[in-house]
């Protein structure tokens, strides 16, 4: 199902995770093992959802890996598609 303006995965780890559980930015990357730069770029949707990360979000707050990744691909693609009638792009066929 398409989803219209799909929130960055950031804001959700931020609004579902961090916040409701009172975790400072620092606290969060310790626990991840990342740095707090790294985390940082991902809550202000600067960076995305890798697959690594995605499998250290399921671990830290028992999700699924795969819930983060939908999460990125759904925002990747909203925006990819905000750009499809800008692409040139010849349609091809089997002759």
């Amino acid at each position: 199902m398409k989803m219209h303006n799909p929130p960055h995965p950031g804001e959700v780890l931020r609004g579902l995770c961090l916040t409701p559980l009172g975790l400072t930015v620092t606290k969060a990357a310790r626990s991840l093992g990342v740095s707090r730069k790294t985390l940082s770029s991902i809550l202000n949707g600067r960076a995305g959802i890798s697959p690594e990360m995605a499998v250290r979000l399921s671990l830290a707050f028992n999700t699924t890996s795969e819930s983060w990744m939908n999460q990125q691909v759904q925002y990747d693609l909203w925006h990819a598609e905000q750009n499809r009638k800008t692409l040139r792009v010849a349609r091809l066929s089997a002759a």
